[in-house]
């Protein structure tokens, strides 16, 4: 009975060594990453280095019907949601120092 605490001790301090190194930290430094980069694209948004949606969509008004046809054939609302997103994501991670 009495060697049964120690094995007990060791099995606990394991999972709490785990739990601290791997999941704890990663959580913070992960927050404090994700607190960043939302901080960023709030400068971004707010400082006007993003293109205003309004103005592309205004742009895209003289498009004809029958060039419509194939954008929307090809999901182009989609992909260039993609394609933004994807660009954003690219700045963050290669120009903000604390990321990339």
């Amino acid at each position: 009975m009495t060697a049964l605490f120690p094995l007990l001790l060791s099995a606990v301090n394991s999972l709490l060594t785990f739990l601290v190194r791997s999941v704890l930290v990663k959580f913070a430094v992960f927050f404090g990453l994700f607190f960043v980069t939302s901080g960023f694209i709030t400068v971004l948004l707010s400082s006007g280095l993003l293109p205003n949606l309004a103005s592309v969509a205004s742009a895209m008004g003289g498009i004809s019907a029958g060039v419509w046809y194939w954008l929307d054939l090809f999901n182009l609302s989609y992909g260039l949601n993609v394609i933004f997103s994807a660009y954003v994501a690219r700045f963050i991670i290669r120009r903000i120092p604390l990321i990339g």
